[in-house]
């Protein structure tokens, strides 16, 4: 590992740390306020994860989401605890593969179109269960577990989602996934299998954000399918990752943290023009930064790096 690897991994290390310690200090609406926060970090970079690479644009994040949360709710009464995250993944984790397996295979549009009505349909079958078979539209959770708690879990799992991503853009498979990315017939060519890939990291992105879904869940108390599929988290994941920047490891957070912070605000003075400014600003991100903002800090500085090499005198262009 370079000296610049290994600085990189003590400033994480000791962030990390600190946030970990917050909770101890903190008042109990900056936990809440960093619990909203550190949710839509991991969402982001989930995301990213696959969709990054590929530039298969998902909207089925609430779909797993809610898949996490409605998991949590129907088992939270018969079944400890400890087992509701692992049973949340592996549902999260039987689905990514049916849908992957039914729809990778499509691509730009309408796998855009698919994923949206994915969600759409989840929805509507919890609702139609939910009312034809136990007689209610939502469900109660009393669960064991604190602020600090959810803070903790998420955080860690956040952690372990950046790590995958860096694993990932360090392998082989993250190599393939670029390949995918730039042209799937050329990735053909080259021996890559196209369908196992993305499948791969399609599952890993469905699983954490079905676990992101299944922790936050107690927060509420109270779960119905508007709430737990609310169509809006999608289409916020989705600026959150445009904005930073997709295809770098640290994009989807640094658009996450900004975006949510003026989001809580703008939801809290502008109630009733909330949406509409979502889609202003939308609209905005991909006309002016199509790439992201760390994409636009590095070609800017690359731009000046070069002018300034040019205008050095005696230099032979």
């Amino acid at each position: 590992m370079s000296r610049n690897s290994l600085l990189q991994a003590a400033i994480i290390t000791v962030v990390v740390g600190a946030l970990a310690c917050l909770p101890f200090y903190a008042n109990p609406y900056t936990v809440t306020l960093m619990i909203g926060m550190l949710g839509y970090v991991t969402l982001a970079t989930a995301w990213a994860l696959f969709s990054g690479p590929t530039r298969y644009v998902s909207l089925a994040t609430v779909a797993f989401f809610g898949i996490g949360a409605y998991t949590c709710a129907v088992f939270s009464e018969s079944v400890p605890y400890v087992l509701l995250l692992p049973i949340a993944g592996v549902i999260g984790l039987a689905v990514a593969l049916i849908v992957g397996l039914s729809t990778l295979r499509l691509a730009g549009v309408y796998f855009v179109i698919f994923t949206f009505g994915l969600a759409e349909l989840v929805r509507q079958l919890v609702t139609w269960y939910e009312v034809n078979m136990t007689g209610t539209l939502g469900r109660y959770i009393f669960l064991p577990v604190t602020p600090e708690g959810i803070y903790w879990q998420l955080l860690a799992l956040a952690t372990a989602t950046l790590l995958i991503c860096w694993g990932v853009g360090r392998s082989r498979i993250g190599l393939a996934l670029k390949v995918i990315g730039d042209d799937e017939v050329v990735a053909a060519h080259c021996g890559i299998n196209i369908v196992r890939v993305k499948l791969a990291l399609f599952a890993i992105s469905s699983v954490i954000i079905t676990l992101v879904g299944a922790i936050q869940a107690p927060r509420w108390t109270y779960v119905e399918p508007a709430i737990a599929f609310n169509p809006t988290l999608s289409f916020l994941t989705l600026i959150m990752a445009l904005l930073g920047g997709a295809n770098r490891l640290w994009g989807p957070l640094l658009g996450a943290v900004p975006l949510f912070l003026l989001f809580e605000w703008l939801s809290a003075n502008f109630p009733n023009h909330y949406s509409i400014i979502l889609g202003l600003l939308f609209i905005a991100i991909v006309f002016v930064l199509p790439r992201g903002v760390l994409a636009f800090i590095e070609e800017n500085w690359k731009r000046r790096h070069n002018g300034k090499i040019k205008a050095v005198p005696g230099v032979a262009e």
